[in-house]
């Protein structure tokens, strides 16, 4: 049974990282005492090792050891006898090339189809999609596809910005960039913002946080949908 949680960011204004999703995150990795970390997404550049050490820091408070992928012989196989995984973010094009490259997305998808307790934030929420075409990042690099995991029915917006009325920025809104992305697929898109999370547990996708999600689906006006709700049949 698939058991994740899939957050906008890893870091909300005013708290440390992870610090708002700590109380979720200890009933997540319960049983695990030692968490795998995918550095791959590096943010604004920093080594994987310099990541993992902030990733360290942050699960030291819910009593959990974190090693890097990057540290382990085999990564496929790191993957499959794991107890917990987090994919941290960062550049999500980097991200996906590194997971193509290294050759564990099917590994990775693997694991967590088994029930392998998996957190990830920003970019490595955006992979649990089917695609990582509603990314906000810049193509940094080129990945092999666009295609992800595939482990909930839709695509994810992690960072979502509602329009802000009184700014002077004629640059396209998140809105309109979701509505290009539908012009050439099918699938709904969760617009998640700061604060939110899915929880998943087996074919169950519920919304927690403070806040409500935006929902895209093609042809139809986006809708909100409330703190609590069941996005499962979302497709």
């Amino acid at each position: 049974m698939k058991k994740l949680l899939i957050a906008s960011t890893s870091t909300v204004h005013g708290s440390g990282f992870l610090d708002y999703l700590l109380e979720p995150l200890n009933r997540l990795f319960d049983t695990a005492q030692t968490v795998v970390f995918i550095p791959y997404a590096r943010p604004s550049g920093i080594s994987m090792d310099e990541y993992t050490k902030i990733a360290q820091k942050a699960f030291e408070k819910i009593g959990k050891n974190v090693k890097g992928i990057h540290k382990f012989k085999d990564p496929k196989q790191a993957l499959l006898n794991a107890e917990g995984i987090f994919v941290g973010g960062g550049n999500s094009f980097v991200l996906v090339s590194e997971l193509y490259k290294n050759d564990i997305l099917s590994p990775l998808k693997s694991a967590l189809q088994m029930g392998v307790p998996y957190l990830g934030t920003s970019a490595g929420s955006n992979i649990c999609g089917i695609s990582m075409g509603t990314s906000n990042d810049m193509p940094i690099v080129h990945p092999p596809s666009f295609e992800t995991l595939g482990v909930v029915p839709f695509n994810i917006n992690p960072h979502y910005l509602d329009p802000n009325p009184n700014s002077t920025h004629m640059g396209e809104t998140r809105e309109t960039r979701i509505k290009e992305f539908h012009c050439f697929n099918s699938q709904a898109v969760v617009g998640l913002r700061e604060g939110s999370f899915l929880e998943v547990l087996g074919d169950r996708i519920i919304l927690k946080g403070p806040l409500s999600a935006r929902i895209f689906r093609a042809n139809t006006a986006p809708y909100e949908s409330k703190s609590g709700s069941d996005l499962s049949d979302l497709n």
